[in-house]
């Protein structure tokens, strides 16, 4: 079988955690890299010794022997390499999230979804964290029905960045954009529907007050509300704080209907578990029917070599298996770049919300 050559754009946190799971799969290599930042070119060669670095865009992209792209590079860029990429050549791109940061990119990227020859995969890990996979299989039947969903984050602060790009809203399309994104884009796939309007409250707390990066305050949220009717009638919500580290579980989700509720329970990543708390909890599901039989819970067991390899529960991996496929030539991608934009369009309505202290309809 065929090896796979993988290049790479992007090799901070998340580049690592990318470049560690496709470690993992058969077939595949990391072949090229782009990365200008020294620190982080040292951590990726640590990682993949023989690997190749590049030291432009567009000598990275026009590698003979690269079979498909994986776009990690701060939010910002993203838009601009893939206007770069896609007018270089044709080859599958996976991107991470959010896809863009600016609601002027919608032009593009309509052209780029209808125009562009090869497979687009936008990096929704959340999607195949396997809690939520399972939670995702069962809430149906579950609930007899989805009518209300509500996702709660309580997490610690944002990590710091090569050149603190993450401190800015205008860098990071903003907490809603940003950090949320993978949040909408649950709401979308598990309503089965899309969003009509939007009300939220959100702004800077607690974090990041006194800081100032060359002269610049930090502006960046760290608490929200946001709460998005649908077209077929379900009500969803995102609650938000980025100020709860020691909690311990980071996300709940919970779905609820007219047959019953199922929770499900997430701990927070395991590199950054505070450790005199011991070891963190398993993820788990817990089904709560209407009629009076009681709560049972349901434990899902990650793969440690896989909690070892990312901070995602696992799910960075089950992406990957996917995108090889699209590769491939085997599945289409399971996350559009119109899932991608819509996910941020959420996001973006949601600050629009509350900075304007109004309901934000949605087309």
């Amino acid at each position: 079988m065929k090896t796979l050559n993988y290049g790479i754009l992007g090799c901070g946190m998340m580049g690592g955690e990318h470049i560690r799971n496709i470690q993992l799969l058969e077939n595949c290599r990391v072949h090229a890299i782009h990365e200008p930042d020294e620190g982080m070119r040292n951590a990726a060669k640590a990682l993949v010794p023989d690997v190749l670095f590049r030291d432009s865009l567009n000598e990275l992209v026009q590698d003979p022997e690269l079979d498909c792209l994986v776009i990690v590079s701060p939010n910002y860029m993203h838009v601009e390499q893939l206007k770069q990429i896609t007018a270089i050549r044709s080859i599958p791109i996976l991107v991470e999230k959010p896809l863009s940061t600016n609601p002027d990119d919608e032009a593009f990227i309509k052209d780029l979804q209808q125009n562009y020859a090869s497979p687009i995969w936008v990096a929704m890990e959340y999607r195949y964290m396997p809690p939520l996979t399972k939670f995702i299989d069962m809430v149906d039947e579950v609930t007899g029905g989805v009518c209300m969903l509500t996702i709660r984050e309580h997490r610690f602060p944002f990590l710091e960045k090569v050149d603190d790009w993450n401190r800015f809203n205008k860098y990071s399309g903003g907490t809603l954009v940003e950090k949320c994104c993978h949040y909408f884009d649950l709401m979308r796939l598990i309503t089965k529907s899309e969003p009509t309007q939007v009300m939220a409250s959100g702004s800077q707390m607690v974090n990041h007050l006194d800081e100032h990066y060359n002269g610049e305050r930090s502006d960046i949220w760290d608490a929200a509300y946001a709460i998005f009717d649908f077209q077929n009638g379900m009500k969803t919500m995102l609650e938000l704080s980025m100020f709860a580290e020691g909690s311990e579980f980071q996300e709940h989700i919970s779905a609820v209907g007219p047959k019953g509720k199922l929770e499900c329970f997430i701990p927070g990543p395991t590199r950054f578990w505070p450790s005199h708390l011991g070891e963190p909890p398993e993820p788990r599901l817990v089904i709560s029917p209407r009629e009076p039989s009681g709560p049972s819970v349901i434990e899902v067991k990650v793969d440690p070599e896989l909690l070892a390899a990312g901070d995602h529960n696992g799910s960075t991996f089950y992406q990957h298996q996917g995108f090889r496929r699209v590769v491939l030539g085997e599945q289409a991608p399971e996350v559009t770049i119109a899932d991608g934009w819509l996910a941020v369009r959420m996001g973006m309505a949601a600050q629009q919300s509350s900075q304007q202290g109004q309901v934000i309809k949605l087309a």
